[in-house]
């Protein structure tokens, strides 16, 4: 058999009249166990950084949280005590408006002490 002969043999095999010049097989591939256990590292290491993201957004919040919540606390605290002051400030000119404090009589020294 020469050159040419086997060329056209094999021509003959796969593209002759009426069919197409391409064959389809349908084949299964499977993975073997070492692709399926370095699949399985693979998806378990993209889990495990996609609970750490979500882990590290949660303790980034709670550190905000808790800044404001001492924020609060003091600004709570310096309230209460401009409450006080304000009410302090305000006690002694209501108790010289008084009428209580309009009707007293100046009392003046009738007596002094001596040594």
């Amino acid at each position: 058999m020469t050159y040419s002969s086997s060329l056209s043999m094999n021509r003959s095999r796969f593209a002759s009249q009426g069919r197409n010049a391409v064959s389809f097989r349908a084949t299964e591939t499977k993975l073997g166990p070492v692709s399926n256990s370095i699949i399985l590292i693979v998806l378990a290491c993209l889990l495990g950084l996609l609970y750490l993201t979500q882990v590290t957004k949660t303790n980034a919040y709670g550190y905000e949280i808790n800044g404001l919540q001492q924020q609060h606390a003091v600004l709570k605290s310096e309230h209460d005590d401009l409450q006080v002051a304000s009410a302090r400030l305000q006690s002694l000119s209501r108790v010289q408006n008084s009428a209580v404090a309009k009707a007293l009589v100046p009392v003046s020294p009738t007596d002094t002490l001596q040594n």
